[in-house]
């Protein structure tokens, strides 16, 4: 990492401090290295990719986090244009916001942030944040939105139907969706292996 990153990092470190235990910055880190990953692999700008994974989580929602963003930004003396692309690729980044990213960047950054939803983590994150929410593991009448639409404000595994088993089919860059498939599994293993233990 450059010095020019090493100052950024340090300078949004202490904003994550405050974040919940699924956005804190293991979660940016772990965002970070897969879009230098993916970013390298697709031919993306670094020098977009990386800034934008370390600062897009830095408030919520993504509207609260782009004035922050540009704040530092402009602290740490990113030429304007270089800075446009970053604040893009942030606002494009968001599930919930449903922008869609215009750039190779923050496209790599979209996937990068979806893939941490994904696999063990992702299921490891679903749950700490139904439980920080006081949210129940699962509705015991439809467990599996069998009948139902998903309702993860009420019930964890919900967010499953409502969120992640449709990450995979969005992925724009090859890379993230070769990584994607095996961590897809593994929330439908996951699933298989509830419904089973739930039956007993």
């Amino acid at each position: 990492m450059n010095r020019e990153l090493k100052k950024l990092k340090k300078e949004v470190q202490k904003h994550y401090k405050q974040n919940d235990p699924a956005h804190d910055f293991s979660h940016i880190e772990r965002v970070a290295k897969s879009a230098e990953n993916i970013g390298r692999r697709e031919g993306a700008d670094l020098n977009i990719v990386i800034p934008a994974a370390l600062l897009h989580d830095i408030k919520k929602p993504v509207r609260k986090a782009l004035p922050i963003a540009n704040r530092i930004l402009r602290k740490l003396k990113y030429d304007k244009k270089q800075a446009s692309k970053i604040l893009h690729a942030i606002e494009a980044h968001s599930f919930s916001h449903a922008k869609k990213p215009k750039s190779l960047e923050a496209k790599v950054l979209q996937d990068s942030d979806r893939l941490d939803a994904l696999g063990a983590i992702g299921v490891a994150r679903t749950f700490t944040v139904g439980g920080g929410k006081n949210r129940a593991l699962y509705n015991a009448q439809d467990t599996f939105c069998a009948r139902r639409s998903p309702d993860d404000l009420n019930y964890t595994v919900d967010h499953f139907y409502r969120k992640l088993l449709t990450l995979k089919s969005g992925l724009h860059t090859k890379t993230a969706k070769k990584i994607a498939g095996k961590r897809h599994k593994f929330l439908l293993e996951f699933l298989k292996q509830l419904r089973n233990e739930i039956s007993q």
